[in-house]
């Protein structure tokens, strides 16, 4: 089989056999560009009193067990808690998914709202699906995508290397009669 054949048969094979998992991962990677600009993806992070926290972490547990929709009873309730001293706030994840924004200063609830960037990020990367498909589809559809990448480039190439390989062309000069 020639190379060129070869190189058109896996790239298209290639596409479709990574076609879903790839469009999984460009939807998903395309939201989590966006993740900063679009609150429906992460919540706006909210700016607290001060740099230096003034609450402890029981009272930012307490702050959001306020939260109803958040769910949380005890620790166990907790997925974890993003202390940023310089924005005066600490983000309390939970484990249904919600994110409780608490003042560093006063204790206070700034604002809470569901989280969604951790669940495109699990099905971004195949975890969401099974935890063997992000290293048994998705890692294969990466690297199936990069050859994808390569074949492409050569196809894209290809062309552009053979016309500047091919001598220059002498045009013949028509020769007029006089008139």
């Amino acid at each position: 089989m020639r190379w060129n054949l070869l190189v058109r048969k896996t790239h298209s094979w290639g596409a479709i056999l990574v076609a879903l998992p790839v469009i999984v991962i460009i939807g998903t990677g395309l939201l989590l560009q966006l993740k900063k600009q679009i609150a429906w993806v992460q919540p706006a992070e909210f700016e607290g009193t001060g740099t230096t926290p003034a609450v402890s972490l029981d009272q930012v547990m307490r702050a959001a067990s306020t939260v109803p929709s958040a769910e949380v009873r005890g620790w166990e309730d907790v997925r974890r808690i993003d202390v940023r001293p310089g924005k005066g706030v600490a983000k309390v994840w939970t484990r249904n998914g919600w994110e409780v924004q608490v003042d560093l200063g006063t204790s206070r609830v700034l604002h809470s709202a569901y989280r969604r960037s951790d669940l495109i990020e699990s099905l971004h990367d195949g975890s969401w699906f099974h935890e063997h498909a992000k290293l048994w589809v998705f890692f294969p559809a990466g690297l199936t995508l990069l050859v994808l990448w390569l074949t492409g480039m050569y196809l894209f190439a290809l062309p552009v290397w053979v016309r500047r390989r091919r001598p220059p062309r002498v045009q013949s000069a028509k020769v007029r009669s006089g008139s």
